[in-house]
């Protein structure tokens, strides 16, 4: 038996000319980013607060203005064959495969969080994503990591609740701190 030739297949072509043109993907970020900003700006309801020629849309639309041209211009230069540079410090093998792993243990431990933030309480889901993450990037200290995150977590919660006046939910914890 032989094996079928590879790159000879039109989904070859295209894979590969995907892959020399990733950067469009950062286009496409961009511009979406850019319509989004712009829509929000101009839907705004600013009749109260504007007071002048510079009102609270300026800024939006600025912003979401030079998104899309920003968007516009790295297109046209990755169509042109344009590309980034990678950092000269950068130790990153990109032959390696993804950690799909790790990559799948932290979005479980923010989703968890952002579920329990409610019921528990930042504290307590703030611990628990603190450890969560540290045990899914690799540390295996259970006599240690718990401590830390909880004491992250509370640090956290009192510096945004009671120093920069950012309500954040206490959950059960909420009449002892």
């Amino acid at each position: 038996m032989t094996k079928p030739a590879t790159g000879n297949t039109p989904t070859d072509g295209r894979r590969s000319w995907l892959r020399d043109h990733s950067e469009l993907g950062v286009c496409a970020l961009l511009l979406a980013l850019g319509v989004l900003v712009l829509t929000d700006a101009l839907t705004m309801d600013v009749d109260i607060a504007q007071r002048g020629p510079v009102g609270p849309r300026t800024v939006p639309v600025v912003v979401g203005a030079g998104l899309l041209v920003i968007a516009a211009l790295l297109a046209v230069d990755v169509l042109r064959g344009g590309r980034g540079q990678a950092e000269a410090g950068e130790d990153v093998d990109l032959s390696e495969p993804a950690d799909w792993r790790t990559v799948s243990l932290l979005a479980g431990v923010f989703l968890g969080a952002a579920v329990l933030i409610e019921p528990l309480g930042f504290p307590v889901a703030g611990a628990l994503l603190f450890w969560g993450a540290a045990f899914a990037l690799g540390s295996r200290r259970p006599d240690r990591d718990p401590l830390i995150a909880a004491v992250v977590s509370f640090v956290t919660y009192a510096v945004f609740n009671n120093l920069l006046g950012v309500p954040l939910p206490g959950g059960p914890l909420m009449g002892v701190l």
